[in-house]
Formats: C-alpha cells, structure tokens, sequence
C-alpha cells in the first residue's frame, strides 16, 4: 500500500483563489470586463471584490479603497499585491487567455500601454459614457456564468 505524496488540503485551501481583483462596481467598464473574465473563470480561479462594497474596508484592510479607485489593484494567492495592467494579464492569463495580452509583456509595448492605461484609468467614468451612455452606475452585478 503506497501513501499518497500529496499533502491533505483544507477547504480555505483549496477555495483560495490564485488572484484576487479589487475593481470599481460603479464603473460600467470595469464591470463588463468583470463579467468577461468571471464567464471563462470556470476553474474559479479568481475572485472579485467591489472596492465601493458594504464592509469592503473590514474585510480588506490592506487595501485602499481611494487608491484601488485611481488603479486597478490584485493580489495573489501568496499576499504580493500587484497593480494596473499587471492584474490584467495575470487575470487572462489565469482564464486561458494569455495569446490576448501577451503583447501587454513586450517591453516598449508594456511601457506605453502602462501610460494608457493611467489614462484610461483617470478618465473611464468620460470614456465610459461614451461607449455604454452610462458614467456610473447605481448596482453592476457580476454573477458567475452569467451571459
């Protein structure tokens, strides 16, 4: 009889996911691209936490809630915080999607796009009107398989 060489897993062990996203529930965006990736996160590998939540600074912290707003922040199953467009491509890469943002990695590609993105990320309420009609909004529900 062999003994299994794989250590015993808790629960919290194994529902912890490898990255959390602390994203803008009032921002129609933010939230599409929630929806997005929560569809092709079968394994649920990550999880999502409205930074605008009820007891969100209870529960998180560490977390700055002003300054999750101003940038996208993530962290990852081992507590290293990571920021902007770094969560974006650990959160595709994560849902079998890395092909897409792989160009994200490229070194000048990664320094501009790091620049679009603070500007994106200071201006999506503006861009968001214009490409939804909605600057904001009251309740974005991201539920998990929803289409």
């Amino acid at each position: 009889m062999t003994e299994s060489l794989k250590p015993e897993l808790s629960n919290t062990e194994l529902s912890k996911p490898e990255l959390t996203i602390f994203y803008d529930g009032g921002c129609p965006l933010c939230v599409s691209e929630m929806r997005h990736l929560s569809r092709r996160d079968t394994a649920q590998k990550i999880a999502l936490e409205d930074i605008h939540a009820q007891g969100f600074a209870e529960t998180f912290p560490h977390i700055d809630p002003v300054r999750a707003d101003q940038i996208l922040h993530g962290q990852l199953a081992n507590g290293e915080m990571i920021y902007a467009l770094d969560v974006t491509y650990e959160a595709w890469a994560l849902v079998g999607k890395r092909h897409w943002v792989a160009i994200l990695r490229w070194p000048v590609v990664k320094q501009v796009s790091h620049q679009v993105y603070l500007f994106f990320a200071k201006h999506r309420s503006r861009i968001s009107k214009l490409l939804t009609g909605s600057e904001r909004c009251e309740v974005c529900e991201i539920k998990r398989g929803q289409v």
